[in-house]
């Protein structure tokens, strides 16, 4: 099969826009499996507070790449893209259509695209940024680095946010090394990467819908159980100081594990800064400039999009459609 019959109907968006109950109704429709691309939902245990697919919802479609690992083991946009592209070929293989559905930018395009291969990374330059990066906290500064990615790559700085210093100090490596904004070289590897033809849909009903859907989920993962949730993960021996655990809701829910939060403060925090993520994610979406934005109630006119990407694509996935 060329890479040209192999279609992707990438479903996008910010957090609680209702993404996955679309995802699932489509692939129901035409004949589709889910990819999971949220880069939260890979993580074993987190349930609750990754808002991760039920039991029921996983049973009416096959789900990919959820509970791929434990809190205590990194996984990073590398492994995702070699395991979601092994997922979408299987899946192909069967004559059905990846629908990649999350709202982790970073990983969608790793997915599509790949990631630079820099074998000859620099690891001094990259020690020299962090050092840079302790001495500018240090002094009350901690966001020079960014400001710095601003001039030299404004493209990518937009999309890191600027309390995000791994990825500040790889962009800044990037550019140093290659003497080319990170952005322009990812845009190129692109071009001669993606083996997929694609429908990049971004769902979003709106700032102030998302928001309202924000407040409204986040106190129904507390209804749901989220202090159980972290309560369990503390006796299974994970520590809050865990990357996973470090994220919105964890990161919120497990000061009242520890008894020294209440959880109406960490109810406050989770709708604050989901709100803020919310907005992030539509900022590095807007980058996509194959995006198609809808809104997630208008079903019909979704599916009219996907109908009409797989009909093009091949008569294979099209002839799929249930």
């Amino acid at each position: 099969m060329s890479s040209t019959t192999r279609p992707v109907v990438v479903v996008a968006g910010p957090t609680a826009a209702g993404k996955s109950g679309v995802a699932i109704a489509l692939a129901e429709r035409f004949g589709g499996e889910i990819v999971n691309a949220d880069s939260m939902q890979v993580y074993r245990h987190l349930d609750i507070g990754t808002a991760k697919p039920s039991l029921a919802d996983r049973a009416r479609v096959p789900h990919h790449l959820l509970d791929v690992v434990t809190p205590d083991v990194l996984y990073n946009a590398g492994r995702y893209s070699r395991e979601a592209r092994e997922a979408a070929a299987q899946i192909h293989a069967r004559g059905a259509t990846p629908f990649l559905t999350g709202g982790t930018g970073l990983y969608i395009r790793a997915f599509l695209d790949g990631l630079i291969e820099d074998p000859d990374a620099d690891r001094e330059v990259r020690r020299r940024l962090e050092e840079e990066a302790a001495r500018a906290a240090e002094e009350g500064d901690p966001t020079r680095l960014h400001r710095r990615l601003a001039e030299r790559d404004p493209l990518a700085a937009e999309r890191i946010h600027p309390n995000d210093l791994r990825r500040t100090v790889r962009a800044l490596e990037l550019v140093t090394r290659h003497g080319e904004p990170a952005s322009r070289l990812r845009a190129r590897h692109a071009f001669t990467d993606r083996p997929f033809r694609t429908l990049y849909l971004v769902l979003d009903p709106g700032r102030e819908g998302v928001d309202r859907r924000i407040d409204a989920r986040a106190r129904a993962m507390i209804d749901a159980g989220l202090l159980q949730e972290c309560r369990s993960l503390v006796e299974r021996g994970y520590t809050a100081a865990l990357r996973p655990l470090q994220a919105i809701g964890y990161r919120h829910v497990m000061p009242v594990v520890e008894g020294t939060d209440t959880l109406v403060n960490a109810l406050h925090g989770m709708q604050r800064d989901t709100r803020h993520f919310a907005r992030r994610q539509r900022t590095w979406f807007r980058g996509v400039a194959e995006a198609v934005w809808l809104d997630p109630s208008d079903f019909a006119a979704i599916e009219s999009r996907v109908r009409a990407f797989l009909a093009s694509a091949a008569p294979r996935y099209s002839e799929g459609a249930r």
